[in-house]
Order: C-alpha cells, then structure tokens, then sequence
C-alpha cells in the first residue's frame, strides 16, 4: 500500500495548483483574523493533504495512464495498493471534518469525493462524456470546493451561501476551472482516445483548446472586476488583473509556439501554465486578504 509507486500516484505537489479555491475562500470570509485559526488549519490540511490525494490517486489507479499525467511526467504502472490508500485517504478526510469541524463539511467532503470516483471509474467514467465531464469538474473543484470552504472555515450553516456575496465569487471559481479545464487534456489527445475518452479538448481540437480558455477567462477577467468593484472595492479588480498578467503573458507565447507547431502542446508547457496561473492566483489572493483586513500593519 505504502510503495513508491503509490505514493507518487497521489500526487500531493499537484494539491498546489487547487490552493487559489481555498485562499479565495478565506480571503473573503468573514471570520478570519488571522492566518493560524484552528478551522483554517484543518480545512486547508483536509483538502490538500486527504482528499485531494485520494482523488488523484482514485483517477490514476482506473486510468492506468502510460504517459504523462497531471503533476507527474512520467508514471509508474499503477499497483492494488493505490487503491486502497486512495479509499483509506477519503475516509480519514471524512473523518477529520467531521471531528475537527463539523458534520456539514464533513458530507460536503463525502460528497466531493464521490463525484470525483465517478470520473475515472468504469461504472460512470464522466471523463469520456465531454460537456458533462467538463461541466461537472469545473462545478465541484470550483464553485462546490469554494463553498465547502466558506462554510467551514467560518462555521456557518448552508444557509449562509445562498447570498449574493458568496453565489458570485463561487461562480467566478467555477469559470477560472471551466477555462483551464481543457488546457490540463491538451496534451492527452493520444492517451484519451486509447481510452474511448471523447474529452472536450479532443472535440475542440488543440487550436479551439486555446481559444476557448481565452474566452472563458476573459469573462472571468470582467466578472473579477464586477465582483470587487460591488461587493469590495475597484482597485482589487485591477490589481487582478495586473496579478494575472504574467499568465496572458505565457498563455500567448505559449499558444503562438502551437501555432507554428501543434506539437508544443505538449506535458511540460501544460504544468507551466498551471503553475504560473496558481501561484500569480495564490499571490493575489493573499495580497487581498491581508491589504483588505489592514493585517500588513500587524505582522
């Protein structure tokens, strides 16, 4: 259970590039003071460190992908073992938000987790069924995650999320998720179709692949800014988009190397833009949260 193999199947580092749903979430709340709040801990230990690994780990030992994966270049054949300590890590997740914080999040993990088996899994496998897979992850990594957060993280009840200040950022989650969604299969058009997996950036094709993430985030450009200018203050919608630069700045030397040669979309670009879009996202997030709570002044 505890191999090499195993291990790197879980692909803890890959929990980095889901960190902006979790800071954007306690940037906003409303019951945060400080960045070593008991909740904030075991919320951000749960997800990064439990559920998210078992997710991964779920998905590759049903994949049993021979080429390169989220996070991991080069994967190793997947072992019985993988499986297991995927279900083992679900369980201590629903477990530990369950008695660290509270029974709401601790069904809203249950929840998660599920959804995330029947992408991978044969029985379902939401990944062959290219709107609906897509749909569905950018919902649940998204605006789901964001909410589960929220909820935790301030010890509100459900009711608490459906208002406007928690419904928009939720949505704007889910948009930033929809728009890279398809960006993490453009190098997998190979791998899926040896799978029967008709993903949505096989339909789009790798040019149609660059072009829709575009869009959608340019519209979550404009609705970052509607978001901040309402509930917040303008001058954080601009300094989001002055944080982000550095990811049109790459998407676009990327996508004109495609042009020239489709081949460029390939594993290695693929983590760059993940990694450079987390952490300019990370960056913001905690620039907001401490400038907006007057915290610099305190540290």
């Amino acid at each position: 259970m505890f191999s090499k193999s195993t291990l790197l199947h879980l692909r803890v580092p890959f929990s980095y590039f889901l960190l902006p749903v979790f800071l954007f979430a306690m940037s906003v709340s409303p019951n945060v003071i400080y960045l070593g709040e008991p909740r904030l801990f075991w919320v951000f230990v749960i997800l990064h460190f439990f559920l998210y690994p078992a997710s991964n780990g779920y998905n590759s030992y049903f994949d049993k992908d021979e080429k390169s994966i989220g996070g991991l270049k080069n994967p190793p054949p997947v072992q019985k073992g993988l499986y297991w300590m995927s279900l083992l890590l679900d369980l201590v997740a629903v477990l530990l938000a369950f008695i660290k914080l509270s029974l709401l999040f601790s069904i809203m993990v249950l929840i998660y987790g599920l959804v995330s088996k029947a992408y991978s899994h044969p029985s379902v496998r939401l990944k062959k069924y290219p709107i609906t897979g897509w749909l569905v992850t950018g919902l649940f990594q998204g605006a789901f995650t964001f909410m589960m957060c929220y909820v935790s993280i301030n010890n509100f009840g459900i009711e608490n999320l459906m208002q406007p200040k928690v419904l928009f950022p939720a949505a704007l989650t889910s948009i930033i998720l929809w728009a890279s969604y398809p960006m993490t299969q453009v190098y997998q058009h190979e791998e899926d179709a040896k799978h029967g997996d008709n993903t949505l950036s096989r339909i789009l094709g790798i040019r149609g692949t660059f072009y829709f993430a575009g869009i959608f985030f340019a519209v979550a450009a404009v609705g970052f800014i509607f978001f901040f200018k309402n509930f917040y203050n303008i001058k954080y919608g601009w300094d989001f988009l002055i944080a982000l630069s550095p990811v049109v700045i790459f998407f676009s030397f990327w996508f004109l190397k495609v042009l020239k040669d489709p081949n460029e979309a390939n594993f290695k670009y693929t983590m760059w833009l993940n990694f450079i879009s987390a952490t300019c996202l990370i960056g913001f997030f905690l620039y907001f949260f401490v400038d907006y709570n007057g915290l610099i002044g305190q540290m």
